[in-house]
């Protein structure tokens, strides 16, 4: 359904249709997580460091790769709900046979790595299809004074499903054998997305969607230089996430650094998906509420600060418990991210066209993921993954001290404290 102007019903409406989005991609992402399942399926297929520590980082190289055409692509359509819709649907093949090939056929040689790592570039480098038409998609269906709440309440019951879901990965991994366990995993989450994207036919979606004047390719490019080249603040960020991209081959070695001193039984995973479930819900509902009121950058900082104390606890860690205590703060941290994050392009967008936004922060942002993960292959083998995660740590700080001392807060109308508190 089209409409001229969004209501406050039209408003409420499509965030229960996005809590339920949510749900299901809360539920299925936790059998295909880049900072734990991933990672350990890899380690148990005898993958090499250096792509285990690649995970998180490759997911945004990937993504970043087709955004900016994805976004012009998405420029002049004529049915935003339709094209995301179509593009959802692309990330869908890779993750069936992926599941397929492993629940079924089940190789564990010397090359199976191989065989998955190439259906998860084609997974991510879908994803990166989605970013700015998912981004265009959702402006339609907020009111841009209630975003973070919108965000933050949709994100909050999709990490609560992720709780869910990670009962069941627990049960599955103890259950069932090697690599069969993983493969009907990645089955559940390919149904998960099918019922996620068949929710988007009922969104109300606002027409009054700004449309751009550029017709070529060469036309958009400028386009994007210039809004890259003449927003002050927007480039104070991404200096700021430049410094901040370490985080990701931090991220994804916390699991098996923790697996390789410990050695815990895999099935643990399940009990990571569930801590970070519950503490992503209530992460994802406090940053939405601070953020409409006080900022979405003060968010972003306290995000960070979440990450970095995860990276700590990871490199104190010496029982079960402290690992738990590595994915408190990774859900805390994951949880705030998405609400912040979105929220805060959207208000350094402001009136401009936010598709460009999004798909500029990645772009610009990838190499330097693929710069740390480069630097923590070749340095973990010479001093270890402690030192090259301390390494890591330096270069999150100085993003944290960027974010909050740099990046300007985006002028934006912010709504009263006590109204988003008891609402």
């Amino acid at each position: 359904m089209t409409i001229s102007k969004l209501t406050q019903n039209d408003h409420n409406w499509n965030l229960f249709l996005n809590v339920l989005h949510e749900m299901c991609w809360g539920f299925g992402m936790v059998f295909h997580s880049s900072y734990a399942i991933i990672p350990l399926f890899l380690k148990q297929l005898n993958a090499p460091n250096i792509i285990i520590g690649s995970v998180a980082g490759v997911f945004v190289i990937s993504a970043a790769v087709p955004q900016i055409y994805s976004a012009y692509l998405a420029r002049n359509t004529r049915n935003i709900k339709l094209t995301a819709i179509v593009v959802h649907l692309l990330i869908i093949p890779p993750i069936f046979i992926a599941g397929f090939i492993f629940a079924f056929i089940g190789p564990t040689g010397p090359f199976a790595w191989i065989f998955y790592y190439i259906c998860f570039l084609l997974f991510t480098i879908s994803v990166g299809f989605i970013f700015p038409i998912w981004a265009d998609f959702l402006d339609s269906a907020h009111l841009p004074e209630r975003r973070g709440s919108f965000f933050g309440i949709s994100f909050a019951f999709g990490a609560i499903a992720g709780v869910i879901g990670g009962l069941v990965v627990k049960k599955l991994l103890a259950t069932v054998s090697f690599p069969q366990n993983f493969g009907y995993g990645f089955l559940i989450y390919t149904c998960c997305i099918i019922f996620a994207v068949l929710l988007f036919t009922a969104y109300r979606i606002s027409n009054a969607s700004r449309q751009s004047h550029a017709k070529t390719f060469g036309q958009f490019v400028s386009e994007v230089k210039n809004t890259f080249l003449q927003d002050t603040n927007f480039k104070r960020y991404i200096f700021s996430r430049i410094f901040l991209t370490a985080n990701f081959p931090a991220i994804s070695l916390y699991a098996v650094h923790s697996y390789n001193k410990l050695h815990f039984d895999v099935s643990e995973a399940g009990i990571f998906a569930i801590i970070i479930g519950l503490t992503a819900a209530l992460s994802n509902y406090v940053a939405g509420k601070i953020g409409d009121w006080l900022g979405h950058k003060y968010v972003m900082v306290l995000v960070f600060i979440a990450y970095l104390s995860a990276l700590i606890t990871d490199l104190l860690a010496h029982t079960l418990t402290h690992v738990y205590i590595i994915f408190v703060f990774l859900g805390l941290a994951q949880g705030g991210f998405w609400t912040s994050a979105m929220s805060l392009i959207y208000e350094l967008a402001g009136e401009k066209d936010k598709k460009i936004y999004f798909a500029l922060v990645d772009t610009l942002t990838a190499p330097f993921v693929l710069i740390f993960i480069l630097l923590t292959g070749a340095f973990i083998p010479v001093v270890g993954i402690s030192i090259t995660l301390l390494g890591l740590g330096i270069f999150i700080v100085i993003g944290v001290l960027c974010l909050a001392f740099v990046t300007k807060e985006p002028k934006t109308i912010r709504i009263n404290i006590i109204q988003p508190l008891h609402k």
